[in-house]
């Protein structure tokens, strides 16, 4: 079973960055779509990009210019950079891949 684990979350101020990581336990090569989601605090849980095993990538309009996804298939681990933070950005962000299997998330705060 895929497991996948969150790192790199943190705080900062606002206009800061964090880059985080999701390492996936097995080849990763085989997982046609990663992404992340976040969830702010009393809010569902939203979609924030994905990239797939084509090499595209894919992003939600409200992180678009200011985040890059990326995934090392030699490292089984996929990044979102994470550029210009806003107070808006806060949550907790986790990693998904394919249909089923998710993270348990990492926290990331913006102070303004």
């Amino acid at each position: 079973q895929v497991q996948l684990v969150e790192s790199g979350g943190g705080s900062v101020q606002a206009g800061g960055s964090l880059r985080l990581s999701c390492v996936i336990s097995g080849s990763i090569s085989s997982i046609h779509v990663i992404g992340y989601y976040r969830q702010a605090p009393e809010k569902e849980r939203e979609w924030v990009a994905y990239t797939t095993s084509y090499g595209t990538a894919k992003y939600a309009d409200f992180v678009q210019g200011r985040f890059t996804i990326s995934r090392d298939n030699g490292q089984n681990t996929v990044y979102l950079q994470m550029n210009n933070l806003q107070p808006e950005d806060t949550g907790v962000y986790y990693c998904k891949g394919g249909d089923t299997a998710w993270g348990k998330g990492t926290r990331v705060t913006v102070s303004g």
